[in-house]
C-alpha cells in the first residue's frame, strides 16, 4: 500500500452493505480531523478518550444524514464530565467534505482515575438531527449505559429507532498523533413482529427483542465476524477499509459505496455571536461588559475569541460603528 493510498483513507467514512445478510454499515477512519478537535483543548487523558470516542461515533452515524443537514450527539451527566457535544455538518454539495467538531465540559477536581466511562455517572445520550432553519429538529434520548459510549449509542438505536446496531471502535495515540477507526453494523429497517409482545430487559430494547428467525441468525453471524477485527485493522492505515470488509465479511457479499471525506470544521463567526446577543437589552449587555469595555465570547468547539463593542450589540443598540 502506497503512502498516497494511506492518506486517501484518512478522515473518511466508507458506507457498505452485506447483501447476503440484509445488513448495512460504515467504516470510519479519523486522523487529522480528530487531531484538530483535540488540539483545541488540553483535556486530561480520560476526557480526551471520551471526546475521541464521541467524535468517531458522530462520523459513523452522521454519514447517513442528507446534504446540508446537521447531526448532533450529546451526552449530559451528573459526573465529573458534565457534557460532551459533537456536530456533524453534511456536505453542501455532492463530492464535498463533511465537517465535524466536538468538545467536553468537565470538573477537573472531580476526575478520578483513568477509566473514561467512569467519569460520566448517571446521565443520557441524545441524537439531534437538524433538517433546516424552517424545520423542527428531530431528537431522541436514551439513558447512558456502559461500559463505553458505544454501548449507549447501540442502546439508543435499539430503543428509539428499533434498529439492531453494533459498533466496533478503536482510538488512541500512534506516534504522538491521534488516530481512530471503527465499524458500524446495522440491520436493515424492518417492522419487527416481536415488538408488539416483548419488552426489553431492564426497560431497554436489544437485538434479541427486534429480530428472530433468519434475521437473528444473520445478525449473530455478522457480529461474530466483527468480533475478529483487530485494533490495527480498525485504526490503519496499512489496511484499506475495502480490504478490511473483504477480510471480515467476504462470505456475506460486501458491497462498498462511495467514501465520504470528513474534515474538522466550525461554524462560529462574529455574525453568529452578534445574532445570539440580539435578544438582550442594552442593560443586559451592560452586565456582560468587561472592565475593559468589551463584550467577549469564546467558541467552545474551536477556541475562537471574539471581542465586541457593547454599543453595537443587543436589540436596542444605537448602531454606533466601532
Amino acid at each position: 500500500m502506497t503512502f498516497g493510498s494511506k492518506l486517501a483513507w484518512d478522515d473518511s467514512v466508507l458506507p457498505f452493505q452485506l447483501d447476503a445478510s440484509d445488513i448495512r454499515g460504515r467504516v470510519a477512519r479519523l486522523d487529522g480531523a480528530l487531531g484538530r478537535i483535540l488540539a483545541q483543548h488540553a483535556y486530561p487523558e480520560p476526557v480526551e478518550a471520551l471526546v475521541a470516542e464521541m467524535a468517531l461515533l458522530t462520523a459513523l452515524i452522521g454519514q447517513t444524514v442528507k446534504l446540508r443537514w446537521k447531526l448532533s450527539l450529546q451526552v449530559q451527566t451528573k459526573g465529573a464530565v458534565r457534557m460532551i457535544a459533537t456536530d456533524y455538518f453534511a456536505p453542501e454539495r455532492e463530492g464535498e467534505a463533511a465537517h465535524i467538531r466536538a468538545y467536553a465540559s468537565f470538573d477537573a477536581d472531580r476526575l478520578s482515575g483513568n477509566e473514561p466511562f467512569a467519569q460520566l455517572g448517571e446521565g443520557y445520550f441524545a441524537i439531534l438531527i437538524h433538517q433546516g432553519e424552517d424545520m423542527r429538529p428531530y431528537q431522541g434520548i436514551t439513558p447512558l449505559v456502559g461500559p463505553s459510549l458505544k454501548d449507549s449509542a447501540e442502546a439508543y438505536f435499539a430503543q428509539s429507532e428499533q434498529l439492531p446496531t453494533r459498533f466496533a471502535l478503536s482510538f488512541g495515540r500512534e506516534g504522538g498523533n491521534w488516530r481512530a477507526g471503527g465499524v458500524m453494523l446495522q440491520h436493515m429497517p424492518k417492522a419487527s413482529p416481536l415488538m408488539a409482545s416483548r419488552e426489553g430487559t431492564g426497560g431497554l430494547v436489544s437485538a434479541q427483542d427486534l429480530l428472530d428467525g433468519d434475521a437473528m441468525e444473520n445478525w449473530n453471524r455478522a457480529n461474530i465476524l466483527l468480533d475478529t477485527v483487530q485494533r490495527d485493522e480498525l485504526i490503519g492505515p496499512d489496511l484499506p477499509p475495502t480490504d478490511l470488509l473483504v477480510r471480515l465479511f467476504h462470505e456475506e457479499q460486501p458491497r462498498a459505496f462511495d467514501a465520504q471525506a470528513v474534515r474538522f470544521g466550525c461554524t462560529c463567526s462574529e455574525a453568529r455571536v452578534r445574532q445570539s446577543l440580539s435578544i438582550y437589552s442594552a442593560r443586559d449587555i451592560g452586565r456582560m461588559t468587561t472592565d475593559a469595555g468589551r463584550v467577549t465570547a469564546d467558541c467552545q468547539f474551536c477556541g475562537a475569541h471574539y471581542e465586541l463593542d457593547p454599543a453595537t450589540v443587543g436589540f436596542d443598540h444605537d448602531g454606533t460603528a466601532e
